[in-house]
């Protein structure tokens, strides 16, 4: 019977899709594993289990996180919720503020940032400013453009003829161009330009007139606001060289418009000088409804079909240049905005099944899009949030089942692997400030705010206040009536219920850190049984296994007869040591039994322990039949 050793010593390609069991001849299959469940992959190769997450807030309802940086030293988290706005500076609130969004306008809600200004955007709501100014005061009021775009929507032959030309007018047009939501728009009549302040009827609206009018003739020189509650509202927005960039309205979907230099909200197009605003649309051979713009290297816009690059150094109306670069396409019914990488712009998929690296290349002078979960699909179900912790260099995405894939992504050293976290409850939004990564985590029926902590091991976790006797533990309100875990002074003890927000540690403790469990999980790809000339082996037996461990506490293992833990052999001591103290060194383990599953892995580590666990490498020696 044939001895075959083999050393693991890396886990950099991440938990691997089941359709890749038949690929033992690619290089992932070597560095992969089946499953990796709260497991963080670090960039040397090795596994170790996910920081715990500390609860910051209970929320009133169902919510979406935006960072707000507006200087190095103050950085805020907003919850948008409906209808409000709750700012946290670190884990502490500051202020609650209205806003005219609803429930059903978060999941496509965008934003974005210019100093201490910070739009929001909705295709069924004005643009809205959230801004914090010098003394500390914030406000939540609606964008006042100074310079409005303007379309013509009608078809060329239609006219509107003014019922006189100063003071309230009436407006008549030849065929039915109106609607209740043009209340509030502007009408320009030959350049001239009227305010609309009633609705009549689909032919007849009232205004006042705010240019005076060349005459009351019907004229078919006419247009109208391109943005309103008529025609919708930007759904898209960036800066980019001094210009904001707005598109994706629900009646110029394709549409691009940029604002004058250094005047964000003027749009007037002018005589089309340099510094004046410019607007265009995107044609191609299919609708490109815009989902995002993005400041890249260049101006990166996407769009539901495909992916464009807007060029020109610096832009203006004559230099300005736009190139299809692939087709791919973001997400239609949803807003997970683009992130930026290490230089590369990744996004989400059309399909909702891909996670895809917007890179340019100097070699083609053109961008790629290559799907960075190829060899994971399976993790990838529809996106709703995007976080990226660029000190851990891990890329997290929300899913709609509330479960969080992380790629840990280090280029250079060739580390891009995929591993799934898991929580009593599910992952609905995230935000990534200063290194921390926050998360909106929906729990029994209620929403928290909470934050990846390397202090803890539990989640929805807090560090309590303990009694002078050190045995009554309080501040767990988010808790109440829960059945939760205990870490006393490092060590996990019985679990204990929450009564009055409290709970009660014998015998008495120095520090307490109590939460909702969650288990870690390591499963290898099963053993390869296709021999070097092709023929399928025989069973195959797990002789013994050993794990390379760096400061762990608790290490349980199934080799075939369920997970069992396993106690560490103290380098100072012949016994076995079962206390929770860092481990690092070698555990070996004998097994017995043959497996004749060939799709089954050998080993297992399964451990819901809230302790350290580091694993560095995996040597397995097995045995074969011919």
């Amino acid at each position: 019977m044939p001895v075959i050793k083999r050393a693991k010593t890396a886990f950099t390609a991440g938990e691997l899709a089941p359709e890749l069991l038949g690929r033992g001849d690619v290089p992932a299959w070597g560095n992969g594993a089946a499953r990796l469940r709260n497991i963080f992959i670090q960039p040397t190769g090795g596994v170790q289990r996910r920081p715990g997450l500390r609860h910051i807030a209970t929320l009133a309802g169902r919510s979406r996180l935006v960072p707000f940086e507006v200087s190095t030293e103050q950085t805020y988290l907003l919850a948008l919720r409906e209808g409000a706005l709750r700012v946290f500076q670190g884990d502490t609130p500051v202020v609650e503020l209205g806003g005219p969004w609803t429930a059903g306008m978060l999941s496509q809600i965008v934003f974005t940032q210019n100093a201490e200004m910070l739009l929001l955007l909705h295709r069924e709501m004005r643009p809205q400013v959230a801004a914090r100014t010098a003394s500390g005061e914030w406000s939540v009021r609606p964008v006042e453009f100074s310079g409005e775009p303007f379309y013509r929507y009608a078809p060329a032959g239609v006219t509107l003829t003014p019922s006189a030309t100063t003071g309230s007018v009436t407006v008549t047009a030849s065929v039915a161009v109106f609607e209740a939501g043009h209340v509030g728009a502007r009408l320009r009549l030959e350049g001239r330009r009227v305010l609309v302040t009633g609705y009549a009827s689909p032919t007849v609206v009232t205004a006042t007139v705010q240019d005076a009018l060349s005459g009351t003739d019907a004229t078919a020189s006419w247009d109208e606001s391109a943005f309103g509650a008529a025609r919708g509202w930007p759904a898209s927005a960036c800066f980019h060289q001094g210009r904001l960039v707005l598109g994706g309205a629900r009646s110029l979907p394709n549409w691009l418009w940029f604002s004058r230099t250094a005047d964000p909200f003027n749009f007037d197009l002018g005589e089309g000088l340099d510094d004046q605003a410019i607007a265009f649309s995107l044609v191609s051979d299919q609708l490109n409804a815009i989902r995002a713009v993005f400041a890249g290297r260049h101006l990166q816009v996407f769009t539901s079909g495909a992916e464009w690059m807007v060029t020109g150094d610096p832009l203006t109306p004559a230099s300005i240049q736009v190139t299809r670069q692939t087709r791919v396409g973001s997400l239609a019914d949803r807003s997970v905005p683009p992130l930026d990488v290490d230089g590369s712009t990744v996004f989400v998929g059309r399909s909702g099944r891909a996670v895809h690296e917007f890179s340019y290349t100097d070699l083609q002078q053109a961008y790629q899009a290559d799907d960075l979960a190829l060899v994971a699909r399976h993790l990838i179900v529809s996106p709703v949030a995007m976080a990226y912790d660029s000190r851990r260099r891990l890329l997290h995405l929300a899913m709609a089942d509330g479960g969080l894939a992380t790629l840990t992504i280090y280029r250079a050293e060739g580390v891009t692997g995929w591993t799934r976290q898991e929580t009593d409850g599910a992952f609905r939004s995230l935000a990534e400030i200063e290194g921390a990564v926050y998360a909106v985590v929906e729990r029994a029926g209620s929403f928290r705010l909470e934050r990846f902590d390397d202090a803890l091991t539990l989640d929805a976790a807090e560090t309590p206040t303990g009694s002078a006797a050190g045995t009554v533990w309080s501040g767990l309100d988010h808790l109440e009536g829960r059945i939760v875990a205990v870490v006393a002074d490092g060590a996990p003890r019985d679990a204990a219920t929450v009564v009055g927000g409290a709970i009660t540690v014998d015998p008495a403790a120095g520090a307490v850190q109590a939460g909702l469990p969650f288990t870690h999980v390591v499963e290898p790809m099963p053993p390869e049984t296709i021999s070097a000339a092709g023929a399928r082996m025989g069973p195959v037996r797990l002789v013994s296994i050993t794990f390379r461990l760096l400061g762990t506490g608790t290490l349980a293992v199934d080799t075939g007869r369920g997970v069992r833990p396993v106690p560490f052999r103290r380098l100072d001591s012949p016994l076995l040591d079962a206390a929770p103290a860092a481990f690092t060194g070698d555990v070996t383990l004998r097994a017995f039994g043959w497996r004749r599953d060939s799709v089954a892995p050998l080993w297992r580590i399964e451990d819901p322990a809230p302790l350290p666990f580091t694993l560095l490498s995996v040597t397995t020696e097995t045995r074969t039949t011919d």
